[in-house]
Parts: C-alpha cells; structure tokens; sequence
C-alpha cells in the first residue's frame, strides 16, 4: 500500500484513494463531500464509461431508435439535430439504458446474445477506465492544481480482477498509486439493497462465467424460453446472487490490497478532515482490518 500507516498516511502531501464495493454504500456519496472541500479531484469510472468509452455506442443506440421514426430519420439524416447522451455525475441512467436487460422484447427486453455483447463492451470500458485513473491524477494536479485525488468505481470491478493473484495487473496498476478503500456493508445492509433494487431493479455488468450461469439456472429454475423471460424478475432473481458472489471477492481485495472501512464510519462525516482521520483508523487497524499485500 502506498500509506503503510496512520502517520504516513496523515503527513502525506498528496492523499490519494480509491473505493471500491456494492453500489449505495457511499462510495459516491463521500467522493462528492470530498470533492466539495476544494482540495480533492473526484474521478468517477462510470461517468468516464460513458463519456469517453462506451459515448458513442450510447448515442448510436438513441440514433437507431430515432431512425425507426420517420419524422426524426429525416432530420438525422439532413444533420437538422443532433443526439447525445447527457450523463453527469448524478445521471448515469444513459449507461445503464444502453446495458439493458435481457428477455421478452415485448417487455423491453434484449436478445441474449446483444445483451453479453453489451456486457462484454462495457467490461473493456470499465477497464480501459480504471487504467486511464494514472493519467488522471497526474492531470488533476497539473492543470487544475488539485493535491488529492478520489477514484470512485462501480460495484463491478472485482468482476475484472483476480483479487488472490499478487501479480494481478489492474490491482498492481490502481494499488501503486493510491490506497485501495473498500467501503463495507453489513448483511443489513445487504438485505437494504436487496429490498431497494426489487423496488427499482436496475441493469448490472457481470463476469461471463457468472452471467452464463446465472441465465442457465433462470431458464432451468422457470422452465421459460428465453424469449419469455421477464427482464426485471430475471435481474431481480440473479441481484441477491451477484451480491453473495461479489462479497468475498471485495474482501479478498481488501484484504490482499488495502483497507476495510464500515460504511457507518462514513455515513455522518461531514468533512474531508473527519474522512482523513477515519482512514488513519483503519491504517491503524482500528476499523476493519488494514492488510499488507503478500
């Protein structure tokens, strides 16, 4: 790890970290109030995904619907409008749009086959993303003179990443340069997800070999032909499945690669000051557990 302890963790001129973990634990939450003190750079994976690596795919797919209407495929194809994606920080639903669900056409959803070639796009941009975050902390300080530096990622990295293997690339790349941070929820927390997505369910990314088997144990679970499947029950039914799944990967990168911090050290901060010293906890094995790679 790059702050080896509280001390030098506190000293350091350039703080720099990463959060990784569950989607709504926090991770967005604490970069914003850090982000808002002034001295941090908020670098958001989602938000460069769909921006600079999947922007084009997004907007080509909001064109493709556009020219199945004739009023708008005349206007596109004179260049009279032009379609984009807003994606903000706050609005990452053209991503999620674009990734979709699989299942019954007449319900929204995707042929199987378009939605893991979907996946497989969105894994390579999730990467590519996470390998730009180097490049990005040194322009954070160059042009805009930000000493620190936060990368919030989406809740799929450790699908990308063999957390057990010390010569893992992308954990090699990402731990050198900052402090790996996995924001940590309890099985209470859990079932609040749970309970929040069935309300709401929305698109995820998932390994191949997770989604194959999810798929496989949907269709042999409801006796449905892919073409019936319900897209939101489908993502209802493998949610509960990818959280179990993700669990012990997230804590084999803390383990292996950084700290573990609760997300109820976090949910009443109110400073960037009150963050540094809950770090400086963990660093100090107070919260959580603090690991030493191998």
């Amino acid at each position: 790890m790059i702050y080896r302890s509280a001390s030098d963790w506190l000293s350091a001129p350039q703080k720099r970290v990463l959060f990784f973990g569950m989607s709504g634990l926090g991770k967005t939450h604490v970069s914003k109030l850090l982000r808002g003190s002034g001295d941090w750079f908020h670098y958001s994976i989602d938000y460069r995904i769909g921006t600079r690596h999947m922007g084009e795919l997004i907007a080509d797919n909001a064109k493709r619907e556009a020219m199945k209407v004739p009023f708008l495929r005349e206007l596109l194809l004179s260049d009279s409008i032009y379609i984009g994606s807003n994606i903000t920080f706050d609005n990452l639903a053209p991503v999620s749009a674009y990734l979709g669900k699989p299942g019954d056409p007449a319900k929204g959803g995707l042929p199987i086959e378009t939605y893991r070639q979907r996946q497989e796009q969105f894994r390579r941009a999730e990467i590519a993303a996470l390998e730009d975050t180097p490049w990005f902390i040194e322009r954070a300080q160059a042009l805009y003179g930000y000493p620190h530096f936060v990368c919030d990622t989406g809740g799929s990295i450790c699908e990308w990443v063999d957390p057990d293997d010390p010569d893992d690339p992308l954990m090699r790349l990402l731990s050198d340069e900052m402090l790996m941070i996995w924001i940590e929820g309890s099985e209470a927390h859990t079932a609040e997800l749970v309970r929040r997505f069935d309300r709401a369910p929305k698109p995820m990314a998932y390994s191949p070999d997770f989604l194959l088997k999810a798929w496989e144990g949907y269709l042999a679970e409801t006796g449905l032909a892919p073409d019936r499947v319900d897209p939101d029950d489908f993502i209802r039914w493998t949610y509960a499945r990818a959280l179990a799944h993700r669990q012990p990967r997230y804590a084999s990168m803390a383990a292996r690669w950084g700290v573990s911090i609760p997300t109820e050290a976090l949910s009443d901060l109110s400073s960037a000051a009150g963050f540094e010293a809950v770090v400086a906890e963990a660093l100090d094995g107070k919260l959580g557990k603090a690991a030493r790679p191998a």
